[in-house]
């Protein structure tokens, strides 16, 4: 069942939006090399915590920790570990969910470690840039597969890049995950109507290879790129409203503003 929220609701996620954006703007100055993800993830928990949030994905299906916290060729849903340390060149994505009085947002972003290779930071760049191609398509009377064909033609036809079909995007509120699903692939002009009122994650994973993956067979979460090659994410929780799709993580006020409340 899909719920469409009402104007109050859509304040609320906002709200529990701005606690994660919040994590992440720090997380910018707190990820250097020699970093280990484990003070990352106690970093996360303790901000979310302090700001009267709840890390939901503690729980969650058995899942022990507030963040995931992937490197490199791990694409998403890896534990934060006390022996893994950072090196200058890698990157990092770091998910969580934050439930403010049940209120729920919902955002990753990939970090680079000092400075990475001209490579790598082009596919963080397409991938953030595939976000928000991605967003634009998030208007009331278009499909599901208008917001994924857009992605893909860009991620695959235009820069050459693996797009994971894998793992997708989702309906969020009044829990982590809700109807619909939303895939960053698909055909335009097919898929559910967007309709206002509806909350949802667009969240592509880009590879520098192919878009194939695995999961981790010991632990059952760590998903990696099949072929090696290394993996971007960027995520926001978006409204759709009649006057256009409205981010509620936002990190950047400025970059965003024709996308805010």
């Amino acid at each position: 069942m899909i719920t469409l929220k009402s104007q109050r609701e859509i304040e609320a996620m906002a709200e529990s939006g701005a606690i994660i954006a919040g994590m992440h703007q720090e997380l910018r100055k707190l990820i250097k090399p020699g970093i280990s993800t484990w003070a990352i993830e106690e970093f996360g928990r303790k901000y979310i915590e302090d700001h009267g949030g709840r890390a939901a994905q503690i729980g969650f299906e058995g899942f022990q920790y507030a963040t995931t916290i992937s490197v490199n060729d791990e694409v998403a849903h890896a534990f934060p570990r006390k022996g893994l340390f950072l090196n200058e060149g890698d990157i990092v994505k770091v998910d969580t969910v934050v439930d403010l009085n049940g209120a729920y947002s919902d955002s990753a972003w990939t970090y680079a470690v000092g400075e990475v290779s001209p490579e790598v930071q082009r596919l963080m760049d397409v991938t953030k840039q595939a976000l928000y191609i991605g967003i634009d398509q998030a208007q009331v009377g278009n499909r599901l597969g208008d917001i994924g064909a857009a992605i893909n033609a860009f991620v695959e036809d235009e820069n050459g890049y693996g797009n994971v079909r894998d793992y997708i995007g989702h309906g969020i509120g009044p829990t982590m995950h809700e109807e619909p699903a939303v895939p960053h692939y698909g055909v335009a002009g097919h898929g559910l109507r967007l309709k206002p009122g509806m909350t949802i994650t667009i969240e592509p994973m880009v590879n520098l290879g192919g878009w194939e993956v695995e999961t981790d067979q010991e632990d059952g979460w760590t998903v990696r790129t099949l072929d090696g090659s290394w993996s971007a994410q960027y995520e926001h929780v978006i409204a759709i409203t009649n006057d256009g799709p409205k981010i509620l993580t936002s990190q950047d006020p400025e970059f965003d503003a024709k996308y805010l409340l």
